[in-house]
């Protein structure tokens, strides 16, 4: 795995999510006992909300039965004195004083109208209605939510008490209108929970009065249909608007009337709304603004600076080492002394690379005397071997002399292009090849005819190792074309050296003498070419032309293409 694979798999680790995830961890506990705390506070807001809002219809109940209690007394003290002239005006006179009543009615023992203090719709089946009938069998009061016809513009009860004669015999009953309105409670009760309305129900599940209709579900169903309900009951639905709800009934009056309180459910969601500073945004916003201050503080007191030095190890490792850490002095003791020691590291990097650089320069100069040496070492050879010649009369050793001048020559030629050239171990085999060819052919210039050359060379910088292969292979190439492919006429020599990616390939080609077909021997030259071609790890072809000329061909690989191949020969 490569660093930059490493660099991105960290990625996801930086300081700031360590930290931040460090915090997160610390004060995650918090947060859970926070959560748990809003959790046993819910469930006690909970409990304490129904039983609030039970308490409420409870008392809501008792105040409406009080109200009822005080008309049925008001109605007993009323009934020796209801009838004759002035009952009308006394019983309207009543009505007018308390508030609540719609109106008080004198019935006699067959429920005609004796008195009134307002205006009462016939009825003419009123002796037959049950609360008539129970007030006629003996019952000192009743009290009915439908007593068969409307005795009121608005919706009422109609509580009514016996009138008997002073035998004790039945002589009526004296009824006081009393209006649901009256006795519903109010919402600014402080006893009833928040958002909190308030209906009133006969035990059908109709409902005769409300505060907000919307409030409650479209229908009781049979929650109070045919049930004894003699104590509070509560239970969650959804109002017409879908809102989830707390609901709670208590009877008024016996079993036909029903207080019905509607209050908010106290779920999560209203209760953290009831309770939202407390329950869960101050931990909550604790647990954010401490990640914020330690992001902010990671930016600020770390990751800023690290990258500031980055920038600066980039520069160092450009070779700028003049480039000082100056604005590290306003960073943390930490940073600041992290900088100190980068600044101290590249100064030992700095100068233990100028000595290496004086080093590298003093050994490129004995290189490059050595290589000098050499070259004139070599000439001095190639002197000594050009006098030998001349005293030399046989012309086979006087050839065998010159072709052995001619390869120290090319070696010689290799060192010097090695001390001239601005890299020790590198050549331009192009340049090195143009002057190669040229000390060939001039150093036969004046002993016969002309020879003209023709070159198509690409450009390749190759090692001493390769090249002095190379360059004598070329000497036995170009010394055979001139020997045995040129004849007195002269002709043209051509030469050429092509790459094509790992692959490259030198020729030397001559025109052949006239009538004379080429002919590849196998003398010293073959054997030599063949061996400088194996050094070169390429093979060499020679291919007789058409016109009778000979084609030499080396193809070996190139430096690059040979460097790749050499880890591979070299694994197991």
């Amino acid at each position: 795995m490569n660093l930059s694979a490493r660099a991105g798999g960290w990625r996801a680790t930086t300081i700031r999510v360590r930290l931040g995830f460090a915090v997160a961890l610390a004060l995650l506990p918090v947060l859970v006992l926070s959560g748990v705390q809003s959790v046993v506070f819910l469930q006690r807001e909970a409990r304490d909300q129904r039983a609030n809002l039970v308490g409420a219809a409870e008392r809501s109940a008792a105040t409406a039965r009080a109200r009822i209690a005080a008309g049925e007394v008001l109605l007993q003290t009323l009934t020796p004195g209801s009838v004759g002239l002035q009952c009308a005006l006394r019983l309207n006179d009543v009505r007018n004083r308390l508030p609540g009543y719609a109106n008080l009615i004198r019935f006699d023992a067959l429920g005609r109208v004796a008195c009134a203090a307002a205006t009462v719709p016939p009825d003419p089946r009123r002796r037959e209605r049950a609360w008539f009938r129970a007030l006629a069998q003996g019952a000192e009061i009743a009290v009915a939510s439908d007593a068969g016809i409307a005795y009121a513009r608005e919706p009422a009860l109609l509580a009514s008490v016996a009138a008997r004669d002073e035998n004790g015999r039945f002589a009526g009953a004296l009824s006081a209108v009393v209006t649901l309105a009256s006795l519903r409670p109010e919402k600014e009760d402080r006893s009833l929970p928040a958002l909190s309305e308030v209906a009133l129900a006969d035990r059908q599940g109709r409902y005769l009065s409300t505060t907000r209709a919307t409030a409650f579900p479209s229908t009781l169903g049979r929650r109070l249909a045919g049930a004894a309900r003699t104590r509070p009951t509560l239970w969650l639905d959804r109002d017409r608007d879908g809102i989830l709800r707390a609901f709670t009934s208590t009877p008024l009056v016996g079993q036909d009337v029903y207080v019905l309180l509607s209050a908010p459910s106290p779920g999560v969601v209203s209760w953290a709304w009831l309770n939202p500073v407390s329950a869960l945004a101050l931990p909550l916003l604790a647990f954010i603004l401490a990640l914020a201050a330690v992001l902010m503080v990671t930016e600020r007191g770390v990751v800023r600076w690290i990258a500031y030095l980055q920038r600066v190890a980039a520069l160092y490792g450009r070779g700028r080492y003049a480039a000082h850490p100056f604005r590290a002095e306003a960073a943390p003791p930490e940073i600041r002394r992290l900088a100190e020691a980068l600044d101290a590291m590249t100064a030992t990097i700095a100068a233990r690379d100028a000595v290496l650089k004086e080093t590298l320069a003093h050994k490129d100069d004995l290189m490059r005397e050595i290589h000098h040496r050499v070259k004139n070492n070599l000439q001095v050879i190639s002197s000594l071997i050009n006098m030998q010649q001349r005293a030399l009369a046989d012309p086979a050793a006087r050839a065998a002399m010159h072709d052995t001048r001619q390869r120290i020559g090319a070696l010689a030629l290799i060192y010097r292009s090695l001390y001239q050239g601005p890299d020790l171990k590198r050549v331009d085999l192009r340049d090195f090849l143009d002057e190669l060819i040229a000390q060939l052919i001039m150093s036969e210039t004046g002993k016969g005819a002309p020879i003209r050359t023709e070159m198509a060379i690409d450009t390749l910088i190759i090692d001493p190792d390769r090249l002095a292969p190379l360059a004598l292979f070329a000497v036995e190439a170009i010394t055979n074309a001139k020997k045995h492919g040129l004849g007195e006429e002269g002709g043209i020599l051509s030469v050429g050296f092509h790459v094509n990616d790992a692959r490259a390939e030198f020729t030397v080609t001559d025109t052949g003498e006239p009538g004379k077909v080429a002919e590849v021997g196998e003398g010293v030259g073959r054997t030599l070419m063949t061996a400088f071609a194996r050094q070169l790890r390429g093979e060499v072809i020679f291919c007789p032309g058409a016109t009778g000329g000979l084609t030499a061909r080396l193809i070996f690989p190139t430096p690059d293409a040979d460097a790749k191949q050499e880890p591979e020969a070299t694994s197991p």
